[in-house]
């Protein structure tokens, strides 16, 4: 068990030497041409369906949409008598506080109509992705809940958590291909998604004196 929080401790203090390196490239490269060609790739082939399509991947990462979600969902672990579960669903909420802090600071510009195409504007500084780190926390810890504790059966389970794994890893394409952020602005997001999931699991799992929750099906 050392051995493993150890490993934990090692991979999350290498992810920020990396999210800490990443930010200080775009620092003095803000328009770097990594990010230019995987905008173009990316972009290179569009039409009304991807666009639909890559909205539609996005959705859940607006706003309001999202503290919807984890509002609705904490009360619903709230009600299956889920108190630790509902309490560490709402934690998630935290990221976007981390996130929205960290593109204040950085203050990075959205890409530009001259630079890329964009489908889809977006709000705020671009650095990092506020999207891409919010669903590798919120659909993460969904994934991580659903493995941990089994509470559907196999085919239902596999289905949840293959969907939660399709957002995670589709939201940085769709948006590069929306045209609301950089490579760069992704891999960072990110990078900040997992170190909050990652800390977010690590406590959850801390053992505790009154260990009666997780045990009620949804």
């Amino acid at each position: 068990m050392q051995l493993g929080k150890k490993r934990a401790i090692h991979l999350m203090l290498l992810i920020l030497g990396g999210f800490i390196l990443l930010t200080v490239f775009i620092h003095l490269f803000p328009s770097s041409w990594i990010d230019r060609e995987f905008s173009e790739e990316i972009q290179e082939d569009q039409n009304p369906f991807l666009d639909m399509l890559m909205k539609g991947i996005s959705w859940f990462g607006q706003t309001w949409i999202s503290i919807g979600m984890v509002l609705l969902l904490s009360l619903l672990l709230l009600i299956q008598r889920l108190k630790k579960e509902a309490l560490f669903m709402l934690l998630t909420l935290v990221n976007g506080l981390i996130t929205y802090s960290l593109k204040v600071l950085v203050n990075r510009p959205r890409p530009t109509q001259n630079m890329v195409h964009i489908v889809e504007m977006a709000k705020h500084q671009s650095f990092p992705s506020g999207h891409t780190s919010f669903y590798i926390v919120f659909f993460g810890f969904i994934a991580f809940l659903l493995y941990h504790h089994k509470w559907f059966n196999a085919a239902i389970r596999n289905v949840l958590i293959s969907f939660c794994m399709f957002l995670i890893f589709s939201i940085p394409i769709s948006r590069i291909y929306l045209g609301a952020h950089w490579f760069t602005d992704v891999l960072g997001g990110f990078m900040i998604g997992l170190l909050c999931l990652m800390l977010i699991i690590g406590f959850y799992l801390r053992p505790s004196k009154n260990a009666n929750s997780s045990v009620y099906p949804l």
